[in-house]
């Protein structure tokens, strides 16, 4: 069989190239072992700032380091109107040198990223279909909105198979609701778990993931801030009530408190209840 095919009830590996993401998980799930080369990857985010960035570093960091290390020249990863300005010290916490990542916008410039939610700039998606034709960038990242047109997709799914590296396009979550050409999409949410995410693989070149995937994130807390987030995460989880008292138990007969012992035996039928005590984080 030619390795571009697969069977449906099989996990996809195709002939190109893949760059793996950093988490042994998640490269048992995707197609080849990876993140696709010359092919869109599209990651749908319930909001921004779930942990993508983190999620993509060990991938941008292996894109942009040079392949000899006394080979001064890189490959950049560039960055398409995203929400944020980057910061350099996270970026070089993560892996990723600073000094390779190239960011674009649109004519509106940096606040025009605001204005985006809805149709994205026509200079912008010019700019990175370009990009990805020169075939002489690492990685490229595009937040892109939600109503982007599917000639608009299609166009970047042609330029991106000329690209020797990954493509992703990151958009809301209500575009899982649309159709795509790209051979890979993934929805992020986020988990009330410290440095942890939660990834559904909405489509791959193989068959549907049943159950997500929760992945542990590089660490950006301290340690103290990570403790107080679990405690407010063990505040927050709901606890069992006790069982309830049946009438006239645990009342004092009269003449208790003057040296008369007292027995309480259940009535007859009645099994004698245990109280359920606060349930415990881990003990399950």
């Amino acid at each position: 069989m030619h390795p571009a095919l697969w069977r449906a009830h099989q996990l996809g590996h195709g002939a190109e190239a893949v760059h793996p993401s950093g988490f042994d998980a998640l490269d048992a799930q995707l197609p080849g072992g990876g993140w696709p080369c010359r092919a869109l990857t599209e990651l749908l985010l319930a909001q921004p700032g779930v942990g993508e960035m983190r999620l993509l570093a060990p991938a941008l960091a292996r894109v942009s380091a040079p392949a000899d290390p006394t080979d001064a020249s890189c490959r950049s990863v560039m960055l398409f109107d995203p929400p944020a300005r980057p910061c350099a010290q996270a970026l070089t916490q993560l892996g990723v040198d600073a000094r390779h990542i190239v960011v674009v916008h649109g004519r509106e410039g940096p606040r025009g990223a605001a204005l985006r939610h809805l149709l994205p700039s026509a200079d912008l998606l010019w700019a990175l279909e370009q990009a990805l034709r020169s075939a002489q960038i690492g990685a490229a990242l595009a937040w892109l909105p939600e109503r982007l047109g599917a000639d608009a997709l299609r166009r970047l799914q042609l330029a991106a198979q000329a690209h020797d590296g990954p493509v992703f396009l990151l958009r809301g979550i209500t575009a899982r609701l649309k159709p795509s050409p790209a051979p890979l999409r993934l929805a992020l949410h986020g988990s009330p778990v410290p440095d942890e995410i939660v990834l559904h693989l909405l489509k791959r070149r193989g068959p549907p993931l049943a159950q997500p995937l929760r992945l542990v994130l590089p660490p950006v807390l301290s340690a103290p801030s990570k403790a107080r987030a679990l405690e407010r995460l063990v505040e927050a989880t709901p606890r069992p009530l006790a069982a309830a008292r049946p009438p006239g138990r645990g009342r004092v007969p009269q003449g208790a408190g003057h040296g008369q012992s007292t027995v309480s035996t259940p009535r007859a039928g009645h099994e004698p209840r245990r109280q359920v005590g606060p349930a415990r984080l881990g003990t399950g």
